[in-house]
């Protein structure tokens, strides 16, 4: 493996969608020092949400091929809504040819979020859905696929003529979907989609009284992490992430800046 200036400690190619305006900033801030990451996108000319995520999986080998050559250690994919829509022994398929052919995994952000929950023995989940109502309908189906009991969903969703219904949403607004669940009966929280900003409410939220959280972004980065260095999810790491210990120094600064 090539010795990278910028990358001594790892490569991580990152897959997005074409408009996330979220995904590369908050990776930014959470890999560890001497990972550094290279980016495609995800792309389709389909006006439809649904259609979209469909066609950036169907488009998969063709996105990774932007990538040519470069030395990855691992691709993180991160659009989580695609996993919805192809079910869970799919993906599961998927990743297993991509890293046959490949030879480096490919991490789908709805697989690091089970790995998370897993890590800390999650059973019942409180989700935080920046998401219309079909989607979020297939993003429970997906989680209660895997084993899990959603016991309460935050719904955020706001269709406000912006940009893009997720990718325009503030901290503040996944921060009051924190809040709503912060006495329920859950285990953990997820927050949801890697277009939602995250990590900010996350952050203030690191000594709080209520469940563990994290969020499909964060629970990509730390399972990415994990794998570049040759690590195993346990209870002991994921919660240091979600308190932010290997990453809240930088919050810190930029919230000073």
């Amino acid at each position: 493996m090539a010795t990278l200036e910028y990358a001594g400690k790892g490569l991580v190619g990152v897959l997005t969608p074409q408009a996330n305006t979220t995904a590369e900033p908050e990776f930014n801030i959470m890999w560890p020092q001497g990972v550094a990451m290279v980016v495609a996108r995800l792309t389709s000319p389909s006006p439809s949400m649904m259609d979209r995520m469909a066609e950036y999986s169907d488009g998969l080998r063709a996105t990774l091929d932007q990538f040519s050559n470069a030395p990855l250690d691992a691709v993180a994919f991160a659009c989580t809504g695609s996993s919805y829509l192809i079910g869970r022994e799919r993906e599961a398929e998927w990743c297993a040819a991509i890293e046959a052919e490949r030879q480096y995994p490919l991490i789908t952000a709805a697989r690091a979020v089970t790995d998370w929950l897993s890590a800390l023995g999650a059973k019942q989940i409180g989700l935080v859905s920046p998401y219309p109502p079909d989607l979020t309908e297939e993003s429970v189906a997906y989680w209660q696929s895997a084993g899990y009991d959603v016991a309460e969903v935050a719904a955020i969703y706001k269709d406000e003529g912006d940009f893009h219904p997720i990718y325009s949403l503030n901290a503040d607004s996944g921060g009051a979907g924190l809040d709503a669940l912060a006495t329920k009966n859950v285990d953990a929280i997820v927050m949801l989609g890697t277009g939602m900003p995250t990590l900010g409410s996350i952050w203030e939220r690191a000594n709080w009284d209520g469940p563990p959280i994290t969020s499909c972004t964060l629970s990509l980065a730390w399972r990415t992490s994990l794998a570049v260095a040759g690590q195993s999810p346990s209870a002991e790491n994921a919660l240091a992430w979600s308190r932010g210990e290997p990453w809240g120094e930088k919050m810190k600064l930029l919230a000073s800046a």
